[in-house]
């Protein structure tokens, strides 16, 4: 996003974040009715391309959604929708993708009230990774011929009584209405937003063996250090990389992995 949109999703946040510190709201509920609002809005074009038209008076466009969504949601999702289509957005659709960033801003509060977003942040990472080495289960979530019931029964069977409440709404809503992107994409974009619950940057940490306790918290300790922030390590494990470790943080790779510099002793004596 962009110019007016980003101001608006920044002020968006801020509702969110002021309205969930308040212990009287239920921000799993909230998260499934900003969703529903979401799936509407996706839905329906020509409905948020009016409550988006710059043209129109912001109190005539919450009043529009207050008439359409009234007795539909709480309060607490009405008065932040609202306070969302009185604000200006360079495009239509960067109502839709902000309003499904709350929604999963929402579920993962949640679950950081329930002091289980360690264990979200986990089973996210760990789920992408099981499809990583699954294309079978990878083909099954994405076919588009599938129906929403059979893609959600799916996920009950693999994620129900397995994973936290929260994941298990998380990645269905990912996957049940992907709007466009890969689920991948989808997974990393969860990551970011629960690493960001906590101000935390994610670090992806691939060795050839398990690291012990003392080993994560020594890492963990020099990346915070590196990066100036909390650091979130996610951790998986490749016989490949043979020894040493492999690091990425967003775009960046640090790599010191012992396959890694076979590979360049192999480019340098072949060049």
């Amino acid at each position: 996003m962009n110019g007016a949109s980003r101001e608006a999703l920044h002020a968006s946040r801020e509702r969110l974040d002021a309205l969930t510190d308040n212990t009287s709201v239920d921000a799993a509920k909230l998260a499934g009715e900003l969703a529903a609002v979401t799936a509407l809005l996706d839905r329906e074009v020509s409905l948020r391309r009016v409550l988006t038209d710059p043209a129109q008076p912001g109190e005539a466009k919450a009043e529009l959604a207050a008439r359409l969504l009234g007795g539909q949601v709480g309060g607490e999702t009405l008065d932040l929708v609202s306070g969302m289509v009185r604000s200006r957005w360079s495009q239509s659709r960067d109502l839709v993708d902000a309003l499904e960033e709350l929604a999963a801003t929402a579920d993962l509060t949640a679950a950081q009230k329930a002091g289980a977003l360690d264990d979200v942040e986990d089973e996210i990472f760990r789920f992408g990774r099981i499809l990583a080495s699954n294309p079978e289960l990878r083909a099954a979530l994405t076919d588009r011929k599938a129906t929403v019931s059979a893609k959600s029964a799916l996920l009950r069977s693999l994620l129900g009584g397995k994973a936290n409440a929260a994941t298990e709404r998380l990645v269905t809503r990912l996957v049940t209405h992907p709007r466009g992107r890969s689920l991948e994409a989808g997974l990393e974009s969860l990551s970011k937003l629960a690493a960001e619950r906590r101000d935390r940057m994610v670090a992806t940490v691939t060795t050839a063996v398990p690291l012990s306790d003392a080993q994560k918290q020594r890492l963990g300790a020099v990346l915070a250090k590196l990066y100036g922030r909390q650091m979130h390590l996610n951790l998986d494990v490749d016989p490949e990389v043979l020894g040493g470790i492999v690091v990425q943080v967003g775009d960046e790779v640090i790599d010191g992995s012992t396959s890694n510099r076979l590979a360049e002793a192999a480019r340098r004596m072949a060049g």
